[in-house]
């Protein structure tokens, strides 16, 4: 009698995070993500080198996007912005990054964290992580929720507050593990 031995492939991670980078501060930030929730929560992803087939192993979902100029969005996100918008997030629970200069560009601060929301909401009614617009000067931006004081998810300029960085991610990271409804430990950490 033959036995086959078949191996199958165990994901450990409950949590996939997508990000774009052009200059690098968006890939620091999600692996500063990665630290607090521990390498073994969330596999961390280039949008870059993805496909849609990589959304599929996760129920739980970090998007991080950087707007670029006058409200551009980040290179490596707009060559995947077909593939996003026919990716089905229903049943997922998806939260957002952001990355911009409130100062250089107050008119357009966060608005491809707002754009990349738009779309990924049509499928996703389950998003989580705002953040509240306070602390940030500002005159517009898409990613800010009318009327909620809140942004659709985590504000970060590191041009001009990246003093502030460590805090509101160890803020917002505690507050995901709850809305995630994650069991694992959180770490706090001053980097």
């Amino acid at each position: 009698m033959r036995f086959l031995s078949i191996q199958l492939e165990v994901r450990v991670a409950s949590l996939g995070l997508f990000f774009g980078s052009d200059e690098g501060n968006s890939e620091r930030i999600a692996y500063r993500i990665q630290k607090r929730f521990g390498k073994d929560v969330v596999d961390v992803h280039d949008i870059a080198d993805a496909t849609q087939l990589d959304f599929t192993h996760y129920d739980k979902i970090i998007l991080g996007i950087p707007t670029w100029d006058f409200g551009q969005i980040q290179s490596d996100w707009e060559d995947f912005w077909i593939d996003v918008s026919e990716i089905d997030f229903s049943g997922k629970t998806v939260a957002f990054f952001g990355l911009g200069d409130q100062f250089g560009y107050s008119d357009y601060f966060l608005d491809a964290m707002g754009m990349l929301h738009d779309v990924v909401i049509q499928s996703a009614p389950n998003i989580v992580g705002h953040w509240s617009i306070e602390g940030y000067e500002f005159s517009a931006s898409k990613a800010e929720i009318p009327g909620a004081g809140k942004f659709v998810g985590l504000a970060l300029d590191e041009d001009h507050q990246e003093h502030l960085t460590a805090a509101r991610l160890n803020r917002w990271c505690a507050q995901l593990h709850t809305e995630f409804g994650l069991e694992t430990p959180l770490h706090e950490v001053d980097d």
